[in-house]
């Protein structure tokens, strides 16, 4: 990944991976930027419900299905056996915006942040395998590794350290 306004956000399960993406979204939205998140999902999920009519013109076996209302939309697509899109396809996908915040994805080597938590599944780190992590955050702000790391709750902080790294226009970060 080489767009300069991407940085992902990683760790194992339950380390508080989404709990920090929505705190960025939030004060990066209040910071007035324009905020895409992807997230990767490594079970199946289901945005629709059984007895709706999207859902029973999905099981007939529509490919795309678009839901439209007031207030937003979304486009499903069944893959129906097929490969799920890269995260490069998928970044393509998206409307034009200031910053994109990427959960998951740990294989990629676009440039991410380490969440380390306590509930997590696994404790290994992960950063000492990986050079394209670039800092870590935990619940005490401190860990063994050599690079940046962040209180979880300091989330101004993180984003400051965001804007920097993704070259953000620190007038309208400020």
């Amino acid at each position: 990944m080489t767009n300069p306004r991407l940085i992902g956000i990683v760790g194992w399960k339950d380390s508080g991976k989404t709990t920090l993406v929505a705190r960025l979204v939030e004060e990066f939205c209040a910071r007035g930027l324009k905020v895409s998140a992807i997230k990767h999902a490594h079970n199946r999920f289901d945005i629709d419900h059984k007895g709706r009519d999207s859902c029973h013109i999905r099981e007939a076996g529509a490919y795309q299905i678009a839901l439209v209302s007031q207030r937003r939309w979304a486009l499903m697509t069944e893959l129906h056996g097929e490969e799920p899109p890269t995260l490069a396809q998928t970044i393509d996908s998206l409307e034009p915006c200031d910053l994109i915040l990427v959960e998951g994805y740990k294989k990629e080597q676009h440039k991410k942040i380490e969440v380390r938590g306590e509930g997590s599944i696994n404790q290994q780190a992960l950063a000492p395998g990986d050079p394209s992590i670039i800092a870590v955050v935990t619940a005490s702000g401190t860990a063994q590794d050599k690079l940046p790391c962040f209180d979880r709750d300091k989330v101004t902080q993180i984003a400051d350290f965001i804007a920097d790294i993704c070259e953000l226009d620190l007038v309208a970060v400020k």
